[in-house]
């Protein structure tokens, strides 16, 4: 159950931005910050450290905020748990998700304002303009969710969404399950209603990430995240449920064939993705909360980062221990974006048993690009630590393993190969995804002599308490000893 839950007021955005301002963890910045590229930049520079508040960004009435979820240490408090259950954790909600609990509108925060007539997007909502080359301002926090048009049941997820005009926005959807539910709409002619929640607590956005067959509602797996039922309403022009104590909830429908030029952006690898056609969704109604606050992601920071990274760990972690019960924890590193570089840990058994898992590990992401497993005393969340499994435990000759050719990232700009021809590419001639394997086995033989492969450690290092050792400060120290002849 969540911290927060557990006392007299759930989690939500509200009660989660107070908690951090009470713990010096909310940095509040100066009024009029410019909305193009400026509040990016600031909310960029705190990254990490604190998340960022604007009020009256580019003098909007609403404020936007900024890198509220930007540690894997936050996130874990907002569920009320310590960092190294985190992973277990989300695994034990999206096993046992919790229906969600419908509320009439009239007591839904969300619908407490309501827009249907004369809605210019850009002048309603503070949508900054984030990266040097982005095409225009984009809405990059919020939940898209949509209901399969054959079975009813809702999708979630995160996706850039650039703001074109008044009523009208394009959408990056990938090969997924809200793709699944646009194209199975489109066959029958149909548009297909969504709903962007703009501004939910960290627990529902984390679960929105979750890889989970299709027509499973993240949404489910946001409540068992809580430790209760999710408050959801009805929106106000479909049936699409959305979080009813959302800021924001943008509602409108996906067009069928209908595609217009979306793009560059600045994406979590931290290049440009290239302007293509994209999906379009014209919006019918904008609803909020009296006073709303504005969501911002900082692509490729360590919010967007972090939102991607754990779940799929979580998933990683699931899918390796079917197979390799010695497996004990994943890390996908930040220096790999969180999505490209795992890192396993592995309780080695037999020799080869690294190189299964590698194989493995590769089977259960397309996205991942590099592997490095180590052994348990190695730990994966640090890279420092991780190197020097490498630096120590691994001779490429035969610990090294390559696989060329295979599905890779298309986001990934190292994988463009020259086609020859012009197809149906993006770039006449190129193709983007298609990627070289690597792995690495940093583990110790199972049997080694003495103690070759043994760590240096000083007994009682870690029961160490430096307040109860170091006496005074030096200075004091030195002058009463030495004074004037130091």
């Amino acid at each position: 159950m969540s911290h927060f839950q557990a006392g007299a007021m759930p989690l939500t955005l509200r009660s989660w931005l107070k908690k951090l301002a009470q713990t010096d963890r909310l940095a509040v910045v100066r009024e009029n910050v410019r909305l193009e590229h400026e509040l990016a930049a600031i909310a960029k520079k705190l990254d990490g450290r604190q998340a960022a508040y604007f009020p009256l960004p580019g003098g909007h009435a609403i404020p936007v905020v900024s890198g509220f979820m930007a540690r894997r240490a936050w996130i874990a408090e907002a569920m009320g748990i310590d960092e190294s259950a985190l992973l277990q954790h989300f695994r034990d909600a999206v096993e046992h998700p919790l229906p969600s609990r419908e509320v009439a509108g009239g007591e839904a925060p969300c619908q407490a304002v309501c827009h249907t007539e004369a809605i210019d997007l850009k002048a309603l909502l503070p949508i900054p303009t984030h990266s040097e080359h982005d095409n225009g301002p984009y809405i990059t926090a919020g939940l898209v969710i949509a209901r399969n048009p054959v079975t009813g049941i809702q999708n979630v997820s995160i996706n850039r969404i650039q703001v074109h005009a008044a009523r009208r926005m394009a959408i990056l959807m990938l090969p997924r399950h809200l793709l699944a539910f646009y194209r199975a709409a489109e066959k029958m002619g149909q548009a297909l209603p969504v709903a962007i929640a703009i501004g939910v607590d960290p627990l529902t956005m984390l679960a929105s990430q979750a890889i989970t067959p299709i027509d499973s509602d993240e949404l489910e797996i946001a409540g068992a995240l809580h430790g209760a039922p999710l408050p959801v309403v009805k929106c106000v022009t479909s049936d699409v449920r959305v979080p009813a104590q959302a800021e924001i909830v943008i509602e409108g429908r996906l067009l069928p064939n209908v595609r217009e030029p979306e793009g560059p952006f600045g994406e979590f690898p931290k290049y440009y993705s290239e302007r293509e056609n994209r999906e379009i969704i014209e919006i019918d109604a904008v609803t909020h909360r009296s006073k709303p606050i504005y969501h911002t992601i900082v692509p490729a920071e360590m919010e967007h980062l972090l939102l991607g990274g754990i779940p799929r760990e979580a998933s990683l972690l699931s899918h390796l221990q079917r197979s390799h019960p010695g497996v004990t924890d994943v890390h996908l590193s930040v220096g790999g974006v969180c999505r490209y570089h795992l890192y396993i840990k592995l309780a080695k058994k037999h020799e080869g048993e690294p190189k299964n898992v590698i194989l493995a590990a590769f089977g259960a992401h397309y996205d991942i690009k590099q592997v490095i497993v180590v052994d348990t005393d190695v730990d994966v969340h640090d890279p420092v630590e991780v190197e020097w499994a490498v630096a120590t435990r691994f001779q490429a000759d035969r610990d090294l393993l390559v696989i060329a050719g295979a599905q890779g990232s298309a986001l990934d700009p190292s994988t463009i190969v020259k086609t020859g021809g012009a197809g149906n590419d993006p770039v006449p001639g190129y193709r983007q995804g298609i990627s070289a394997k690597m792995g690495l086995d940093a583990t110790k033989p199972v049997v080694y002599d003495s103690h070759v492969f043994t760590r240096v450690r000083i007994p009682g290092e870690t029961d160490v308490d430096l307040a109860a050792e170091v006496r005074m400060p030096a200075q004091p120290m030195w002058d009463a000893l030495f004074g004037e002849q130091a």
